[in-house]
């Protein structure tokens, strides 16, 4: 894993302005904490198992499990139907998202999925996509 340490946990930008960075930069980062050895998501300034400020940003695999999965559904002249996910990334944390390229119905709980960024609204965000097999 790629780590870029943070100097000081309570200088810079904040820890959600810094993950967003990551994302423009093209680059999925969460936390791992030097205290307990746990990884984070949603970006904190502590870490929330152990309450450590030794935070760094780590590249995780991407991969995960779908958790949960809602669809909501809207006309078709509004977008048609999409997906809400939880997916628990290999590391541990579990995060909200979306499952990209296929049908909104399709995405089912314990499906693999890798994560991509995406770029084309207002501010970049982690989607995923289905991994076969």
């Amino acid at each position: 894993m790629n780590t870029e340490t943070q100097a000081d946990a309570f200088s810079g930008p904040g820890p959600f302005e810094a993950y967003l960075q990551h994302l423009e930069q093209g680059v999925f980062r969460i936390q791992h904490c030097a205290g307990c050895g746990l990884h984070v998501f949603y970006p904190r300034l502590t870490c929330p198992h152990c309450g450590s400020i030794s935070l760094s940003w780590v590249v995780p695999s991407g991969r995960g499990t779908v958790y949960a999965v809602s669809v909501v559904n809207r006309r078709a002249e509004k977008g048609g139907p999409y997906n809400v996910v939880l997916v628990d990334l290999e590391e541990g944390p579990r995060m909200m998202s979306r499952v990209d390229g296929v049908d909104a119905q399709a995405v089912k709980i314990g499906m693999r999925v890798q994560a991509t960024i995406d770029a084309q609204g207002a501010e970049p965000c982690v989607v995923f996509v289905p991994v076969d097999g």
